[in-house]
């Protein structure tokens, strides 16, 4: 039963990924309210109704870009060395993931979800989502309950740099690749608050 199981969950991972790889490279190359579901499915391989299994609309597409985010941070601060303190442990851990993205691929995606209005609008959510999933990770490492607070805030000032950066990396038209501008966003916050002392 267990195998069956694991073969069937691999299935479901490997299509949700076909499925948002065929949505984001036709977003880029038809832009957003160019693209159908129709289209999307027929990229990815599947049918228009197995498309509504794994996503509600295209929208969510993009929204599971912006959720996975935070994921990926959790996922860099459980892998990182345990020297360092939950300050520079976190930053690293953002510059990390997003040197790993192709500054192109960065632009368009970001320049996709500033084009639809409805990603706007629920794009929000997606932020606690983030900040939760980096929470989680570092109450792992550093379980006292009194860091609670301080950790739960660091978690919202990674997630709120990495917005910050977001939003002056569109600002200047990419010119700077995305993992540089994140790390002038953390390194104001170190010298404003004296957060990596």
């Amino acid at each position: 039963m267990l195998p069956s199981s694991g073969v069937r969950e691999r299935k479901r991972r490997e299509t949700l990924w076909r499925i948002t790889d065929a949505g984001v490279r036709l977003f880029i190359a038809q832009g957003f309210d160019g693209t159908t579901v129709d289209e999307i499915a027929a990229a990815a391989g599947i049918s228009r109704r197995t498309f509504f299994h794994y996503f509600d609309s295209k929208d969510d597409i993009l929204l599971s870009l912006q959720s996975d985010v935070g994921d990926l941070y959790a996922a860099e601060v459980r892998r990182a060395p345990g020297s360092q303190s939950p300050f520079a442990l976190v930053r690293d851990a953002a510059l990390r993931v997003c040197a790993a993205f192709p500054h192109d691929d960065m632009l368009a995606l970001d320049r996709l979800m500033r084009g639809s209005a409805s990603v706007q609008a629920r794009k929000q959510a997606s932020y606690r989502q983030q900040e939760d999933a980096l929470l989680a990770a570092l109450r792992e490492r550093w379980p006292d309950p009194e860091r609670e607070t301080r950790l739960r805030v660091l978690a919202m000032v990674a997630v709120g740099a990495t917005r910050l950066a977001s939003e002056t990396f569109n600002r200047e038209g990419g010119a700077r690749p995305f993992d540089a501008v994140l790390r002038a966003a953390f390194d104001a916050v170190t010298a404003e608050f004296g957060a990596g002392s």
